[in-house]
């Protein structure tokens, strides 16, 4: 089976409590790791599109990356926003993790799948779009292309991305462009929580299957993509 489940927001230090956003994230870390462990095998997979600790600095986010590395099935994170502590691949790979792959300029390979993607940014035609966002987003399209190029095996392709890879009003962006191009199968993203619900796109569009795997819009339950 392959699950999904974004924007985790795990806080060992508890001094960042997202019940800001809601009652509905009270206790959401508990919520998390107890669905986690009700339904996914240790031979699953479980894809992270970003946002998984409150952590600044890596040695801070050693903590979360533990909680997540002890819970059943292998698991394929990449950066969001907020994963300050996120630092060279060759770092993130020296914690030894045993079960936590890191997806940054490269692709992991699972079953018939190849997963795919980078972080993405805010969408071109935001109103607060400048050119410092400019650089940023065509960065994070090199890397979206440097990850795609390294699946060389023919591959289902699963993308992720973290910020939705749509402009404000709902039409698909560049980041849609390229997964076309590369023949992507299946994109996850997250980002959106609470009122940016509203802002959630699904289903299949340009022949991509999209879903938003937000925690809170999965009410903490790790989302099945594929599988009986």
């Amino acid at each position: 089976m392959i699950y999904a489940i974004a924007d985790l927001h795990f806080d060992f230090s508890k001094e960042k409590p997202m019940d800001i956003f809601g009652e509905t994230w009270l206790d959401h870390e508990e919520k998390i790791i107890k669905n986690w462990i009700d339904i996914v095998k240790e031979d699953d997979l479980v894809i992270i599109p970003g946002d998984i600790s409150w952590a600044l600095k890596l040695n801070e986010a050693i903590a979360d990356l533990k909680r997540i590395d002890a819970l059943p099935g292998k698991k394929v994170m990449l950066k969001g926003n907020h994963d300050y502590w996120w630092s060279s691949l060759s770092k993130l790979n020296g914690l030894s993790l045993n079960s936590i792959f890191f997806l940054q300029n490269n692709s992991y390979i699972f079953k018939d799948f190849g997963i795919v993607g980078t972080r993405g940014w805010i969408a071109r035609d935001n109103e607060d779009f400048n050119e410092d966002d400019e650089r940023i987003f065509e960065r994070e399209l090199s890397r979206f292309k440097l990850s795609l190029d390294s699946l060389r095996e023919l591959k289902k392709k699963i993308a992720i991305i973290h910020y939705p890879p749509f402009n404000i009003d709902f039409s698909p962006n560049e980041f849609v462009d390229i997964m076309k191009e590369y023949g992507v199968e299946t994109c996850l993203y997250g980002h959106l929580h609470s009122e940016g619900h509203k802002f959630v796109i699904e289903g299949n569009i340009k022949g991509i299957n999209f879903h938003c795997v937000s925690s809170d819009y999965l009410d903490f339950i790790p989302k099945k993509i594929y599988g009986e």
